[in-house]
Formats: C-alpha cells, sequence, structure tokens
C-alpha cells in the first residue's frame, strides 16, 4: 500500500502549480524517505503503519482534485501529523519526517 500511495503523492507533486521546484525536490525526497520508515514501521506497528500509509493517500488525493478544498486539505496534513504523534520515542525519524512533509506542504499552500 505504501508503494502506491507514495507514487501517487510523487505524481501529486509534479503537478503541483505552486511552490519553488526545490519545494517539489524536497518533498520527493521526503517521500522516499517516508516509504522507508513506514515500511520499517510496518515491521512492528503494522495497524499505524497502515494507519500513516492511508493519512498520506488521503493527502494525495485531496492534492489532485480538480475542485481543491482547502479545508480537506488542511485536515488531511493534519490527519497525517496526528498518525505520527506518540512515536517519538521508538521512531524519531518516522515523526521528524512526517513533520517536515507537513511543514513543506504548508508553506506551498496545501
Amino acid at each position: 500500500m505504501i508503494d502506491d500511495t507514495v507514487r501517487k503523492m510523487e505524481d501529486a507533486i509534479r503537478k503541483i502549480q505552486a511552490g519553488a521546484d526545490a519545494d517539489k525536490a524536497g518533498l520527493l525526497s521526503l517521500l522516499a524517505t517516508l516509504k522507508a520508515e513506514v515500511q520499517r514501521l510496518s515491521l512492528t506497528h503494522a495497524e499505524q503503519a497502515h494507519s500513516i500509509a492511508s493519512l498520506a493517500d488521503m493527502a494525495a488525493h485531496e492534492v489532485t482534485r480538480r475542485a481543491k478544498s482547502p479545508g480537506l486539505m488542511r485536515h488531511s496534513r493534519d490527519g497525517l501529523a496526528l498518525a505520527g504523534e506518540g512515536f517519538e520515542a521508538s521512531h524519531p525519524y518516522l515523526v521528524a519526517t512526517i513533520n517536515e512533509i507537513c511543514v513543506m506542504l504548508a508553506r506551498i499552500g496545501i
């Protein structure tokens, strides 16, 4: 599931009109990190990894909608951040990656 989700998000990021190319490249790099971290998490916390992957998929869907809803985009971004909470001690790199993705998305208006 995470492979498909990351692929959708990569496609969505490439289509974004807002934001600089450097931001897009940074997001693509962070997605690769997120994919690796979620795969690692799935070995010990399968349900949480599934939730993170599902929320990342929702964020990708909201970004690619023709009729964008700022509220739904904000909700999907916030949901992704919330899904990562509680892993600060056991998976700090995962949480840092999720937080950085959310900050970058907010900065470019998503």
